[in-house]
């Protein structure tokens, strides 16, 4: 908690995350320097204390796709496809005009063939 002695930062935090252009959650509000961060009013003053390094805009959370990854290998191996996963009609998911259309071309492949 950044709240000692029941400071209210909620301006300062939010005048921190529209100047180094980023979300509130992002921003680190140096609990040692409460009094000098309450002071703060305006964004020049806040400005000063990012100089100071009073103010910190945090790093980015990781969010992993490595989970993600690995059920797509999978996916490519077949699984995960049952009846239970499936969600569009059968029609959705493969066109029986694609289907209509790729037979058609394989037919008419063959009859030129032939006629040569």
């Amino acid at each position: 908690g950044k709240e000692g002695m029941g400071v209210s930062l909620k301006l300062q935090k939010r005048l921190a995350a529209s100047v180094l252009k980023c979300g509130q959650r992002r921003i680190w509000l140096d609990p040692n320097e409460i009094g000098e961060i309450s002071t703060a009013n305006s964004r020049t003053t806040v400005r000063k204390l990012i100089k100071d390094v009073y103010v910190i805009r945090k790093p980015q959370t990781v969010h992993s796709r490595s989970r993600a990854n690995l059920k797509m290998e999978a996916k490519r191996k077949g699984r995960h496809t049952g009846m239970g996963k499936r969600r569009g009609t059968r029609d959705a998911r493969l066109p029986a005009k694609v289907l209509w259309m790729r037979r058609q071309r394989v037919l008419r492949r063959l009859l030129r063939k032939y006629r040569e």
